[in-house]
C-alpha cells in the first residue's frame, strides 16, 4: 500500500502556528488596550522608560553603520545592556522607521514575544500540571500585569522571559521526554491500526527510560536557545548554565540501539552493539559546549572592543566588585534586597502593588511545595528542578546596587516559574479535592482561572500607570531632546544622566555622567560626586560637555552647572528620576580652582599632595577609605577659605571648587618626597559641621593638633619635623574632638 502523501510545508507551518492563535488573539487585544491608553495621555507614541530609547539609539547606530556605538565618533560603548534587542529593531530602522514611528515596531515585537511567552509557559507547566492547569497558567501569564506593562514599554523584559522558559522548557524535554501523543502530537507520524508500538523483536522499555530518544532537533534548539540567552540579557547566563547541563545529560545516558530511530535505507544500520552511537554521544557533548559560549560573546567584544571585559553597566550598577562594599557591608546588602524580594516584591507589597495582589508570596511559597508534589506523582524530578530552578533565577537581581529601577524590571522574567508553581499548587488542590468527591473534577480548571483572574484583576491599574509613565517620559526627556535638536548648536556635547531620549532625540553627542554609554565614565559616577569633579579637572577640553540637561541632585555638582537655560517640570508621575530636569550651559572656570592653598610664602613649593577625591591621587598616596564612602563624596564650591598658613593670599581666587570626603574620623595617607627638605609645613583644607579638633601624627608620632572652627572649609598649616620626615612618609589626621571632619585637600609644602 503506497505511503500517504507527506504534508506540505505550508501545513506544517500552519499547524505549528496554531496553538499561538488564541495567545495571539489575547495579546493583540490587551496591545489595543495599552497603546490606546498611551496615545490618549501622550497624544502621540511614547514609551514609559528612558532605556527603550538606549536600545532604540544603539538601533539606529547599528542601522547606520556603527557597531554598538552610541554617538557619532565616540566608538565603541560597552552600556548595551542587551546586545539582540537593539539588533531585532536595527532592521526597522533601516527600513525608513524613524523618530517616534519606530515605537510601532516595539510595540509590534512586544506583542509577539508576550503571546509566545504565555504559550511557552503553558507547555512548561503541563507535563507537571496537566493540560487545564496549564490552559490556566497560560492565562496567569496572558493576565499577568507586569508582562503587560513590559511587551508595550519598549524594553528586552518579555522577550527575556520568553527565552528563559523557552530554554527551560526545553530543558525539561530533552531529560524527560513525553511519549508522542497522535491526537496532540501534529510531528508524530501516524501508526496504522494494529501495528505494534514499537519494532517486533525490540526489548521492553527499562523503567526511566524515555519513551523516545530525546531528537536532535530539540537539542539543537535547545543549545541556541542557551546561546542566545544571554545576549538578551547578562541573568541569560541561567538559561545557558541549565541548556548546557540538559545537553550534556542527554548525551551521556545511553540508549538501546532498538530504542533508536530507523536510519534512512541509505545509511549504514547500528549494529545491536550500537557502534554509531558512542559518535552521536560525543556529537551531543560537543553539542553541550553551545550554550556555554554564549555568556562569553559581550566580554569578549568588551575586551576587544574597548578594552575591559566587564560591561559599564556592570560597573555602575553590580554589587559584587563595586569598591564602597567590602565582605560585612556587602554581604548586608545582598541579605537587604533578598529581604526586600520575599517581603514585598513578590508579596504585591508597595514596590509592586501595581502587578501583584497582595498575598502573593504565599501562593508561590505553597506552589513550591506543589511542584515537588507534582514531580514525585508525575515522575518528573528534572522539571521541577529546572522550574525551581528558573524561579531561584529571581536572586540574581538581588547582586544589584537595587533591583527596584524601572518597576522592577529585572526580577520579571523569572515570574513564568511562579506561574507554574501555582498551576502545579491548582492541580494538586483539584486532585485533592477530587479524591474526596469525585464530582468535583472542576477545581483544579476554577483555581487556575481564579489565579489568572486574580492576576488580570491588576491590568486596569497598571495599563493606567503605564500610559502616565510614557506620558511623564513624553513630557521630560523627550521634550527636552526635542528642544536640544532646535536649541543647542550642532557641535554641542549634552552631559546627561538619562541618556536614552536626549541622544535620540537631539541627534547631538553626549556625554553619560553615569557612565552606562559613554566608556570610562561609569568608575567616577561609582565613587561619587567630588571624585567626578576631580576628573573633569583632567578631562581634555574637547571631551568635556559644553551643555548638561540633568537632574541636579543627581547630578549633585554644582561647581559645573552654568546658567540655566529651560527646565521640563512633570507632575503627578512615579516613574521619573525627578519632577524637574533642567538644561543647562556647563561651567567649567572653577576647575582647577582649589588646586593650591590660598596662602603661599615667596620660593616655598609643593613637595607633595593628596587631592581628597580624586581617585588617582587617592591610590598613589594609599588613602584610606571606609565603606560606602560614596555616599560622603561632595563638589562644592564656596568663597575661598579662611587661613591660618603663612605667606601671601592669593586675591585672584574669590571663589574655590574642591572635592571632598565628608564626616571622616580619620585619614591616613603615605606622602612621597623626593628628597628631605630643609623645612616642610603641612597645610590641611578642611571643614567641620560643628568644630573639632585634629591630631596629627607622622610616622606613627604625634607633632601637633589643629582646630577647626564650626562653619566653612578652612586651610590650617603645622610645621613638620623635616629632619625625621622618611620616605615614604605615612601621615595620619585622627578626630580627636567633635563628631567629624571633611577633609579636602592636603599639602607638603616646604624648600
Amino acid at each position: 500500500m503506497a505511503a500517504p502523501p507527506a504534508p506540505s510545508r505550508l501545513r506544517a507551518l500552519a499547524a505549528r502556528a496554531l496553538p499561538y492563535a488564541p495567545a495571539l488573539a489575547v495579546s493583540g487585544a490587551l496591545g489595543a488596550l495599552c497603546v490606546r491608553a498611551i496615545l490618549a495621555q501622550a497624544g502621540r507614541p511614547a514609551l514609559p522608560l528612558d532605556d527603550a530609547f538606549i536600545h532604540m539609539q544603539y538601533a539606529r547606530r547599528l542601522a547606520e553603520g556603527g557597531f554598538f556605538s552610541f554617538v557619532a565618533g565616540d566608538g565603541y560603548s560597552s552600556g548595551a545592556t542587551s546586545l539582540l534587542w537593539p539588533v531585532l529593531l536595527a532592521p526597522f530602522h533601516a527600513l525608513g522607521l524613524r523618530d517616534l514611528s519606530l515605537v510601532y515596531a516595539v510595540w509590534a515585537l512586544g506583542l509577539v514575544f508576550h503571546a509566545a511567552l504565555a504559550v511557552e509557559t503553558a507547555r512548561l507547566a503541563r507535563p507537571l500540571a496537566g493540560p487545564a492547569a496549564a490552559a490556566g497558567a497560560g492565562a496567569m501569564c496572558a493576565g499577568f500585569a507586569a508582562f503587560a506593562w513590559f511587551a508595550w514599554s519598549g524594553m528586552e523584559t518579555v522577550a527575556f522571559a520568553w527565552i528563559l522558559t523557552r530554554t527551560a522548557r526545553l530543558a525539561a524535554a530533552l531529560c524527560e521526554p513525553a511519549p508522542p501523543d497522535p491526537a496532540t502530537d501534529s510531528a508524530a507520524p501516524a501508526r496504522p491500526p494494529g501495528a505494534p508500538a514499537q519494532p517486533p523483536g525490540a526489548p521492553a522499555r527499562p523503567p526511566g527510560a524515555p519513551a523516545q530518544p530525546p531528537t536532535a532537533s530539540i537539542a539543537r534548539s535547545l543549545a541556541v536557545c542557551g546561546f542566545v540567552a544571554p545576549l538578551l540579557r547578562p541573568e541569560g547566563a541561567l538559561a545557558s548554565l541549565l541548556a548546557a547541563t540538559a545537553l550534556a545529560l542527554s548525551a551521556s545516558r545511553a540508549v538501546p540501539p532498538a530504542l533508536l530511530p530507523a536510519p534512512p535505507l541509505s545509511a549504514p544500520s547500528p549494529s545491536r552493539s550500537g557502534a554509531l552511537w558512542p559518535s552521536a554521544r560525543s556529537a551531543g557533548r560537543l553539542l553541550a559546549l553551545a550554550p556555554l559560549l554564549g555568556p562569553l560573546v559581550v566580554p569578549a567584544l568588551n575586551l576587544l572592543l574597548a578594552g575591559h571585559p566587564t560591561s559599564s553597566t556592570t560597573s555602575v550598577k553590580w554589587l559584587i566588585g563595586n569598591p564602597n562594599y567590602d565582605g560585612p557591608t556587602l554581604r548586608a546588602a545582598l541579605l537587604d534586597n533578598v529581604r526586600l524580594l520575599v517581603t514585598d516584591v513578590i508579596d504585591g507589597g508597595q514596590w509592586t502593588a501595581v502587578f501583584l495582589p497582595e498575598g502573593s508570596a504565599a501562593v508561590i511559597a505553597l506552589g513550591a511545595v506543589a511542584l515537588a508534589v507534582a514531580a514525585h506523582r508525575r515522575g518528573r524530578p528534572a522539571h521541577a528542578a529546572i522550574v525551581g530552578a528558573l524561579a531561584l533565577g529571581a536572586l540574581l537581581p538581588c547582586t544589584y546596587l537595587s533591583f527596584l529601577w524601572n518597576r522592577v524590571r529585572y526580577v520579571w522574567p523569572f515570574a513564568p516559574a511562579w506561574i507554574v508553581m501555582a498551576a502545579c499548587l491548582a492541580r494538586e488542590l483539584g486532585d485533592a479535592a477530587q479524591r474526596l468527591r469525585p464530582s468535583l473534577h472542576y477545581v483544579t480548571p476554577l483555581l487556575a482561572g481564579a489565579f489568572a483572574g486574580a492576576l488580570a484583576a491588576r491590568l486596569p491599574w497598571a495599563i493606567g500607570d503605564l500610559a502616565n509613565s510614557a506620558r511623564a517620559i513624553d513630557r521630560q526627556q523627550v521634550w527636552l531632546g526635542r528642544w536640544a535638536a532646535q536649541h543647542l548648536p550642532e557641535d554641542a556635547r549634552i552631559g546627561v544622566n538619562d541618556t536614552g531620549a536626549l541622544a535620540y532625540f537631539s541627534g547631538r553627542r553626549t556625554f553619560d555622567v553615569v557612565g552606562l554609554t559613554t566608556e570610562g565614565e561609569a568608575r567616577y559616577w561609582v565613587a561619587g560626586a567630588g571624585s567626578r569633579f576631580e576628573h573633569y579637572e583632567k578631562l581634555p577640553p574637547e571631551r568635556r560637555p559644553t551643555h548638561f540637561i540633568v537632574y541636579p541632585h543627581w547630578m549633585a555638582c554644582p561647581p559645573v552647572l552654568g546658567r540655566a537655560l529651560v527646565d521640563a517640570t512633570v507632575e503627578d508621575q512615579a516613574i521619573l528620576g525627578g519632577t524637574t530636569m533642567i538644561a543647562y550651559e556647563a561651567r567649567w572656570d572653577l576647575l582647577g580652582s582649589g588646586a593650591l592653598p590660598v596662602r603661599s610664602v615667596p620660593g616655598e613649593r609643593i613637595l607633595d599632595e593628596l587631592d581628597v577625591s580624586d581617585l588617582e591621587s587617592e591610590a598613589a598616596h594609599a588613602y584610606a577609605l571606609e565603606p560606602l564612602a560614596d555616599q560622603r563624596n561632595m563638589a562644592i564650591a564656596l568663597a575661598a577659605p579662611e587661613s591660618s598658613a603663612p605667606g601671601e593670599l592669593d586675591l585672584a581666587r574669590p571663589e574655590l571648587a574642591d572635592g571632598g570626603r565628608y564626616h571622616r574620623i580619620a585619614d591616613r595617607f603615605v606622602a612621597h618626597l623626593a628628597a628631605l627638605p630643609a623645612e616642610a609645613r603641612l597645610v590641611l583644607r578642611v571643614a567641620s559641621d560643628d568644630g573639632a579638633e585634629l591630631a596629627v601624627s607622622v610616622a606613627g608620632e604625634e607633632i601637633g593638633t589643629v582646630d577647626v572652627p564650626r562653619g566653612p572649609w578652612v586651610e590650617r598649616a603645622l610645621p613638620l619635623p623635616a629632619a625625621r620626615l622618611p620616605t615614604p612618609t605615612p601621615i595620619a589626621i585622627t578626630l580627636r574632638r567633635g563628631a567629624g571632619f571633611h577633609a579636602f585637600h592636603y599639602w607638603i609644602t616646604g624648600r
